[in-house]
């Protein structure tokens, strides 16, 4: 089944049981949820989804139980990030061998590539996928930004075909889809509504993991229906779940939410730790503000 690849979609949260190991059981259940609460695609294994903390059989395994459980119900871009060129490749072979939609890719984080050293990055992981290749900036995490003019250059690449721009600067957005004349579409990250409105044509987003149905009706109200005052209405409501997995707090806070409105996914993995119960009733408060609690 061919999915078009729009709207809000979840960068999920990988379960984990109390011992660390992950929770296939948990997963699904999840997976499920989100689904049913009209979520437009999910995105296992990117930053949120803690893939720098697991192994590549456990990639695999969430990979496949996610796959498994949306059934064909909306589409699935798998998470294939990686430092070296060849982890890319084997990442994103597994995704499709496993019957994902397409990946997103986050440049590599750690030796900051060069210009070229980016172009042909990329275009080695072009010439071996068959599927959607969305590209993630978030030049905060990976030590690399993709500009404009670079991602112009990357979209004449095969299946490069979507981005996802997470910087604080939506006026990116507008420069995008300029340069890349129509080869590239954009998908917002951190500013979602305000991506929207400069043109961007879907959302990946942390908050949707606590909030499914709120950010696919946010997308929807804004991008279908053209109902702006209904959308800001959408948008003010969900502001403050934005706000809590926005910064440092965006794996623990998640999962720290989820366990308060009865969606258990376990606690991040080490280095990361629970959200300390210091700021639990700040949690409570916000949730109970967005009518979560």
């Amino acid at each position: 089944m061919t999915h078009e690849i729009r709207g809000a979609f979840t960068v999920m949260v990988t379960a984990f049981d109390s011992e660390g190991r992950i929770d296939l059981e948990a997963q699904s259940s999840f997976t499920d949820w989100q689904v049913n609460q009209g979520i437009h695609g999910l995105i296992p294994l990117g930053s949120t989804g803690e893939f720098l903390s697991m192994s590549f059989s456990e990639k695999e395994a969430v990979a496949k139980c996610v796959i498994n459980t949306v059934d064909g119900r909306i589409p699935v871009l798998m998470g294939a990030g990686a430092e070296s060129t060849e982890e890319v490749i084997d990442n994103v072979q597994m995704s499709e061998d496993l019957g994902a939609d397409g990946t997103m890719i986050i440049p590599p984080f750690y030796s900051t590539p060069t210009r070229n050293e980016l172009l042909k990055h990329f275009e080695r992981i072009s010439l071996k996928s068959s599927k959607p290749i969305m590209l993630y900036n978030n030049p905060a995490t990976a030590n690399v930004d993709l500009t404009p003019d670079i991602v112009a250059e990357l979209s004449y690449f095969q299946n490069v075909d979507f981005i996802k721009e997470s910087t604080m600067d939506v006026t990116r957005v507008r420069d995008i889809l300029e340069f890349c004349e129509g080869r590239m579409e954009v998908f917002g990250g951190i500013m979602g509504y305000e991506s929207f409105l400069s043109g961007a044509t879907g959302w990946v987003a942390v908050g949707s993991n606590i909030m499914p149905k709120e950010f696919q009706q946010l997308f929807l109200q804004t991008c279908e229906a053209q109902n702006l005052t209904e959308a800001k209405k959408i948008y003010q409501k969900i502001l403050p779940i934005i706000r809590l997995v926005g910064g440092h707090r965006y794996v623990s806070a998640t999962k720290a939410a989820l366990k308060e409105i009865g969606h258990p996914v376990g606690n991040p993995r080490s280095p990361r730790l629970p959200l300390p119960s210091s700021e639990m009733r700040m949690l409570q408060k916000i949730l109970k503000t967005v009518g979560l609690l």
